[in-house]
């Protein structure tokens, strides 16, 4: 075997390689996207499951008791928000937050307990 047969072989590995690395970033996403998928599925059911457990009482068994407020889905997902990094308070609701906590985000925290 001459050289120049043994540069083409390694030259075809090397774009195989880049072909299968390819390959596995397309699967790397696709599993990426199935997983996200999983979590907000599984979280859907925890909440359906939650809500069928405790259904909602009648109205004369909820006079006699003290109304209690428990936050709700829209509270975990505004939780979720400012844990990934953006603000929650009507000033600048949806831009990224710098390192620093926003006491307008926080109060709104705070009112909802």
């Amino acid at each position: 075997m001459n050289n120049r047969q043994i540069f083409d072989q390694v030259s075809d590995m090397e774009k195989q390689i880049g072909e299968l690395y390819e390959q596995l970033g397309d699967l790397k996403g696709q599993l990426s996207n199935l997983l996200e998928e999983n979590h907000r599925l599984a979280m859907e059911n925890y909440n359906l499951r939650n809500h069928l457990d405790h259904p909602k009482e009648d109205e004369e068994d909820a006079d006699e008791r003290p109304s209690k407020t428990i936050p709700g889905e829209g509270y975990d997902n505004l939780a979720r928000l400012y844990e990934e990094g953006f603000h929650i308070c009507n000033l600048e609701f949806g831009s990224p937050r710098q390192n620093a906590d926003c006491i307008f985000c926080l109060d709104l925290f705070n009112r909802t307990k």
